[in-house]
């Protein structure tokens, strides 16, 4: 929770994606004076239910939905412009006031057309695919790093950006070819479009950094959001199947210009069991019926592609880590609620390699792929959770599975979710 001495919170997932974090931040961004997201881009799905009605964000913060709330997209997102403007209108039209609040880095690089085609061309060509979402973000990021990208300052010269777009259409139509696909990028379509964008961006168009800086200052809280989880961070997640960004906290500070030492807290949101979309090593899985039944219970389908999510057994191994390269001060567990029938649990405590157990992370997809997981084996407690408010309400069994959690990760659990409404949240 926000208090005087924590005034800056980094969200982070601390799994593979899809552990909850719209709920979590919806529920932290009511303290929040500023929510502000810190890198990936549309290949990010953010749930948030109010009442009867279901929100799903893509670029824009979830704190979007308190309307006194300021959101900022920083510098570390690359941004889909056409993406941004359509989720804008989706939110006016459903009466939340975002246009006004919204904030958008100057510095942040843009997501152009070429950029999905790419992404859809390379990852077709691809032996063993990645998963991608195809939605461009690992070429914007490839562009940002060659210093061959288009930020949103630049849109303030549309006559010099013209250059960079011809630049990198040529380039893009030539590795389009290569990939064998027949589509093309047009530069002048691009150009239309951006003619058409580009007022809007620049209208909303801020310094994130020194926004947080001055708020922090004059006693306001702000929330970092991070998206994806730590298991997909392109340097500490399971290389190569992960996402082209920074997912961990480290990459907060970064992601929105300010420095880490304005950092209080950082919140690791995990789901009660396990799940990951795409390709890539999963070491507690589960297959077969146990997956669908599993997959049915929590609704396990991805925000952005509609993907079945693949379902495991909760991985301490995987918090661990999580936990170690986030710096993890608290936990907050989701979707508890999905294991209320559960006559039995198992929890991944530790690996076997070699037939060497292990409790550490290890570095390389083939070992990932070669472990077995050592497992306890815990009651369940056949009882419904989503009335619960205070820890003392739940049954006695979802409680030691909750303090397992704790000792296994080595990070103690500040909230739990028991369903998707807003309310449905126990506060430890």
């Amino acid at each position: 929770m926000f208090s005087e001495s924590t005034r800056c919170i980094v969200l982070v997932g601390a799994q593979w994606g899809d552990e909850g974090k719209g709920k979590i931040t919806d529920v932290l961004a009511e303290q929040a004076t500023i929510v502000a997201r810190y890198q990936g881009g549309a290949n990010a799905g953010h749930t948030v239910e109010v009442g009867d009605e279901q929100f799903i964000l893509h670029l824009i913060p979830s704190g979007a939905l308190y309307p006194t709330v300021r959101c900022l997209l920083g510098n570390g997102v690359v941004i889909d412009p056409w993406t941004l403007a359509e989720e804008v209108e989706m939110l006016e039209g459903r009466g939340i006031d975002i246009a006004r609040r919204l904030g958008i880095s100057w510095r942040a690089h843009l997501v152009l057309p070429y950029h999905k085609l790419l992404d859809g061309a390379s990852e077709s060509s691809r032996g063993v695919q990645i998963g991608t979402t195809r939605r461009g973000i690992g070429p914007a990021y490839r562009d940002k790093v060659a210093r061959a990208g288009i930020r949103v300052c630049d849109l303030a010269d549309l006559s010099a950006v013209r250059s960079t777009i011809d630049d990198r259409c040529a380039w893009a139509n030539n590795r389009l070819s290569a990939f064998g696909s027949a589509e093309r990028a047009n530069a002048t379509e691009i150009m239309d479009g951006l003619e058409a964008v580009a007022p809007g961006l620049l209208a909303n168009a801020v310094e994130v950094g020194d926004e947080i800086r001055v708020e922090l200052d004059s006693g306001g809280r702000a929330l970092l959001e991070g998206a994806q989880g730590s298991l997909l961070d392109v340097d500490h997640g399971t290389y190569p199947f992960v996402t082209s960004s920074n997912t961990t906290a480290g990459g907060a500070a970064v992601g929105v210009g300010i420095g880490p030492t304005l950092i209080d807290d950082v919140l690791g949101v995990v789901k009660a069991y396990t799940t990951r979309v795409g390709n890539g090593p999963l070491p507690t899985e589960l297959e077969g019926e146990a997956a669908e039944h599993l997959r049915v219970l929590g609704g396990e389908y991805g925000a952005t592609t509609g993907r079945p999510r693949r379902p495991g057994w909760f991985d301490g191994v995987v918090v661990r880590h999580a936990a170690a390269v986030n710096g993890l001060t608290a936990l907050a567990v989701t979707k508890l609620d999905v294991l209320d029938t559960f006559d039995e649990l198992r929890l991944g405590v530790a690996y076997e390699l070699e037939d060497a157990e292990q409790s550490g992370f290890p570095p390389r997809t083939e070992q990932l792929d070669s472990v077995r997981p050592v497992y306890e084996t815990l009651p369940g407690w056949n009882a419904s959770t989503t009335d619960c408010r205070k820890i003392e309400a739940l049954p006695e069994n979802a409680r030691a599975y909750l303090s397992r959690i704790e000792s296994v990760s080595g990070v103690p659990i500040r909230y739990v979710s028991v369903g998707s409404g807003r309310t449905q949240i126990v506060t430890l």
